[in-house]
């Protein structure tokens, strides 16, 4: 069965960093592109990060343009997300999915296209995600 499993969250004070894991059973990742999306209590679901898997274009959310990192190692069959400064709105739940191609779907130059719901139409293999706490 392919999916997707993320790792690393928790509880960490403003101004702290974590890495999010993002790893792939039952297909490699070589070829497709993988996105990070969060989803807080009572917001829509917003994606935070892409990375396509022909040229390793990047794509971010303004909000974390600067702290966060995205980067993949195939060999591992892994994808990151390093986050620094973090910040309490980081706050929420991150998952990662692929829209199953190697380019970022729904990423626009400079920031994404798609939003909310329309996100689970385009990307697959959503993991159960992992809880990101961001407080004081």
């Amino acid at each position: 069965q392919s999916q997707l499993v993320e790792s690393g969250g928790g509880l960490v004070q403003p101004g702290g960093s974590l890495r999010l894991s993002c790893a792939a059973s039952g297909f490699t990742l070589d070829n497709y592109a993988i996105g990070w999306f969060r989803q807080a209590p009572g917001k829509e679901r917003e994606g935070v990060s892409c990375i396509s898997s022909s040229d390793g274009t990047t794509h971010y959310l303004d909000s974390v343009k600067g702290r966060f990192t995205i980067s993949r190692d195939n060999a591992k069959n892994t994808v990151y997300l390093e986050m620094n400064s973090l910040k309490p709105e980081d706050t929420g739940v991150y998952y990662c999915a692929t829209p199953q191609v190697s380019g970022c779907v729904g990423w626009g130059v400079q920031r994404p296209i798609l939003y909310g719901s329309r996100w689970a139409v385009v990307y697959d293999y959503w993991g159960q995600g992992t809880q990101v706490t961001v407080s004081s």
